[in-house]
């Protein structure tokens, strides 16, 4: 069932739960994600990116077999635009059904950031529809969260009373896009924003954390949690072992099949991490 991001995340941040939020780039992972839910019995985020966008070229189909399979499951799913910096694509969002919205406004100058973010708040409110923003750069882009530097707790409090946003990335030692899990998030200062902050954390780049490292954060105060990349990975290896086993084969269906379904396993496996993390 399709339902806005503020109570998923409100609930799971009072049991001190995690909850799972990743990529749909096509439909197959569509179907990982929300089989991946269902199997669970977990709340998920289904997150539709700006650069997934200008792949396809528009936003309109991916989004709408996005929307009928959340629709047609029992647990909650949120159907969330990330990364937007595009003013008329969040327009468009809200029109097609999107009941949250990522903007990110982190590369305009911090007093425009805050000004284009609470007008976005203001626009989506008006439709019952959640807003995450985030104050600068998550590590792995140039800006002023490349990596070693780190949210501000007093920061992100004014921030957020600034704007109104509903959940807040911020960053805690992640970064986008890695391919390996090693990367060690700042514990301390997770517990001091969430202490500082009324609303649900996000971990961007959680792709590069390991298992006991989510476990850790969730249990510090990060609320949503970001994963792209490592089920990216999974779903490439799955299909690309297919491929190796069979040089002859063209029907993608009998790749695209196994790397769906390598995805939905392991996307459940961190749906129930994240939800068991709590202290």
């Amino acid at each position: 069932m399709l339902v806005p991001l503020v109570p998923v995340l409100q609930e799971a941040r009072e049991e001190g739960r995690g909850v799972g939020a990743f990529n749909v780039i096509h439909l197959e992972h569509a179907e990982a994600l929300v089989g991946a839910a269902q199997d669970a019995g977990l709340p998920v985020v289904l997150q539709i990116s700006e650069n997934t966008v200008r792949w396809h070229g528009s936003l309109a189909p991916l989004a709408a077999a996005t929307r009928v399979l959340a629709e047609q499951v029992s647990v909650p799913v949120v159907l969330h635009l990330d990364h937007a910096v595009s003013r008329d694509l969040v327009s468009e969002a809200l029109d097609l059904g999107f009941t949250s919205v990522m903007f990110d406004g982190s590369t305009l100058p911090d007093g425009d950031n805050r000004e284009q973010t609470r007008e976005v708040v203001t626009e989506c409110h008006a439709m019952g529809v959640s807003v995450e923003a985030e104050l600068g750069e998550i590590g792995g882009k140039d800006g002023v969260h490349a990596p070693g530097v780190r949210t501000d707790p007093a920061d992100a409090a004014a921030f957020v009373g600034d704007t109104g946003v509903d959940a807040l990335a911020v960053a805690v030692g992640s970064s986008h896009a890695m391919t390996t899990r090693d990367a060690a998030l700042d514990l301390d200062l997770i517990a001091a924003i969430r202490d500082a902050v009324p609303v649900p954390l996000v971990l961007h780049g959680s792709s590069g954390v390991p298992d006991e490292g989510l476990v850790a954060g969730v249990r510090a105060g990060m609320t949503k949690v970001n994963i792209a990349t490592h089920l990216q990975s999974v779903f490439t290896g799955a299909a690309r072992e297919r491929l190796d086993a069979d040089p002859g084969l063209v029907d993608t269906r009998k790749y695209l099949g196994p790397g769906r379904e390598a995805m939905r396993e392991e996307t459940g496996r961190l749906l129930r991490l994240l939800a068991d993390a709590r202290a």
